[in-house]
C-alpha cells in the first residue's frame, strides 16, 4: 500500500514593518545559475535628456532605484507566472479594463 503524500499548509505571514508595502513602478528579472532575480525599483528624479558621449545620440536617463531584490529558486518561476497569470485575469475581470490601460 502506498501512503498519499501529505497536503502541505504554508502559513504566510507579513512582519508589521513589511505590512505597507513599498511602492515600485518597474521592475527588471534577471538570472543567475541558481535563482531568478527580480529587482522592483521606482524613479528618484524626473527623467532627462542626454546625450552619449561615445554615438552622440540622445536618450532619456531614468534614475532609479531599487526598493526590492526578491531572489527565488527557478522551481518556484512557472508559479509565479501563473499566480500573476490568475490575478490578473482576475483584475481585469472586476474593473472591466485592461491592465494596459493603467500604464
Amino acid at each position: 500500500m502506498t501512503e498519499q503524500p501529505q497536503e502541505h499548509r504554508v502559513e504566510i505571514t507579513v512582519p508589521p514593518d513589511h505590512e505597507v508595502g513599498v511602492y515600485a513602478g518597474f521592475a527588471s528579472v534577471w538570472r543567475t545559475p541558481d535563482s531568478f532575480v527580480i529587482d522592483f525599483s521606482t524613479a528618484v528624479r524626473p527623467p532627462e535628456v542626454m546625450q552619449d558621449t561615445e554615438s552622440g545620440a540622445s536618450y532619456v536617463h531614468v534614475p532609479a532605484q531599487v526598493v526590492s531584490r526578491v531572489r527565488i529558486p527557478p522551481s518556484q518561476v512557472w508559479e509565479l507566472m501563473k499566480a500573476l497569470e490568475q490575478n490578473l485575469s482576475a483584475y481585469e475581470r472586476e474593473s472591466g479594463k485592461s491592465a494596459h490601460d493603467d500604464g
